[in-house]
């Protein structure tokens, strides 16, 4: 605790000196008599100044909550001691807005029970943050003395990204041999109709064909395509980041990945996460509707940091990326260890597919006009990239301001579709 002097105190202190200064020059004891009341009032104040206990506790509603939405804060605040005010300062980062302007109030607390305050919080961006600690600042009876304390345990908030809901998205090119949604090449038991075969022995009878096998005179069986789920890799890039807190390349990344990881996992497919950046991070796939909040944590934890290290996709767990799985790769092409990276997933045989990321639209900065020259260049350098891996056989579409990501996968199957009749 930090004990300073008011304005008060410093106002009557220089009363006091003055009016001693006074009756001295002017030979005016009267003078003097003028400054004591001031004087008894600093020195009673001084004397019987005794330092307040504070105690501050804080509880969220809700921990996690989505952007844009409302999260109240309960803070508890007891004091033990005598004083005139008490003004309680909630200590927020910048990415979170508080109903109360300044996020600050004054009460005056009672000696027997606590006094509550409750804030209204509104996020505005995704994000983990730790927020509840208190600034406390009180002044004495006297109003001579000022004493401040920052309290509280900060309590964990997380902010999911808003997303959009995609209705339709990129079929995995291969699926697992767990049951799920996909339609699978392989016969067996299903739904979907596939064919028509001859009656073989262990063949169910609710399975026969009877118009079939009626006109065919051979007992005829429906075959159907097994139903499967697949695997689902969303590959984010946090090597580099452009834009500002609110609206960045990182979280353009971010909000894709939710959307897409809300889409699969809706059927009923295996999504996991591998941020590729400074930081190597992952999450091992699963399903699920509480793997989604899984999933919405591990891309919280999304950043850029700065690492001149080469970490190789090798070091990354084989149990994160399981044969047949189909890579969705969010980048913005800026760093070329990502572009290795890609190749080298492609190369093993799994099923890339990249969406990059336009970072001219981060580029304008008010006050600030870009180099031509530069800007050309740093689009070649780009456009160099991509055509990298168009060249090795990757599906390279870019995501340009305006379009949303629906879209953008909608050209990615017109692609797919056009490369296989390209090889057949």
């Amino acid at each position: 605790m930090t004990r300073r002097p008011s304005a008060r105190l410093a106002g009557y202190a220089a009363i006091v000196a003055l009016g001693a200064y006074a009756a001295v020059a002017l030979d005016r004891v009267a003078v003097l008599a003028l400054v004591v009341p001031f004087a008894v009032w600093l020195t009673l104040g001084l004397a019987t100044a005794a330092p307040p206990e504070f105690r501050v506790k804080a509880r969220l509603d809700h921990d996690r909550v989505g952007e844009g939405g409302d999260v109240h804060l309960e803070t508890e605040i007891s004091c033990q001691g005598r004083v005139a005010w008490l003004e309680a300062e909630l200590e927020l980062p910048r990415e979170i807005a508080c109903d109360v302007l300044g996020a600050r109030r004054r009460i005056r607390p009672g000696h027997e029970s606590p006094a509550l305050l409750e804030w209204t919080l509104r996020p505005k961006r995704w994000g983990a943050y730790r927020c509840g600690r208190i600034r406390v600042r009180a002044q004495d009876r006297l109003g001579l003395l000022v004493y401040s304390e920052r309290l509280g345990e900060p309590v964990q908030l997380r902010v999911f990204p808003a997303f959009d809901h995609l209705r339709r998205l990129v079929p995995p090119a291969k699926t697992q041999l767990y049951a799920g949604n996909r339609i699978a090449r392989r016969h067996g038991e299903g739904i979907e109709f596939a064919s028509i075969r001859e009656f073989v022995a262990g063949d169910r009878v609710r399975r026969v064909n009877w118009r079939a096998t009626a006109r065919s005179g051979t007992p005829l069986v429906n075959d159907f395509h097994l139903e499967r789920n697949a695997d689902l890799i969303l590959f984010v890039d946090s090597f580099v980041d452009l834009g500002g807190d609110e609206d960045s390349v990182l979280t353009l990344a971010v909000r894709a990945a939710v959307a897409l990881a809300d889409g699969y996992l809706g059927e009923r497919d295996r999504v996991g996460v591998l941020g590729f950046g400074g930081v190597l991070r992952w999450l091992l796939p699963g399903m699920g509707p509480r793997h989604f909040y899984r999933v919405a944590e591990a891309l919280l934890d999304t950043q850029v940091v700065t690492s001149y290290a080469w970490r190789a996709i090798d070091v990354v767990p084989r149990r994160v990326l399981p044969p047949a799985a189909t890579i969705v790769a969010l980048t913005p092409l800026l760093d070329p260890r990502s572009l290795g990276a890609l190749l080298d997933l492609h190369h093993r045989g799994f099923e890339v597919l990249v969406v990059e990321l336009a970072p001219g639209r981060f580029l304008q900065q008010p006050g600030r006009r870009p180099d031509h020259l530069a800007l050309r260049l740093w689009e070649l350098v780009r456009a160099a990239r991509r055509r990298s891996l168009q060249r090795a056989g990757v599906i390279v579409v870019e995501w340009p301001d305006g379009i949303s990501l629906e879209t953008v996968l909608a050209q990615i199957r017109e692609y797919r579709r056009f490369a296989h009749r390209s090889a057949a």
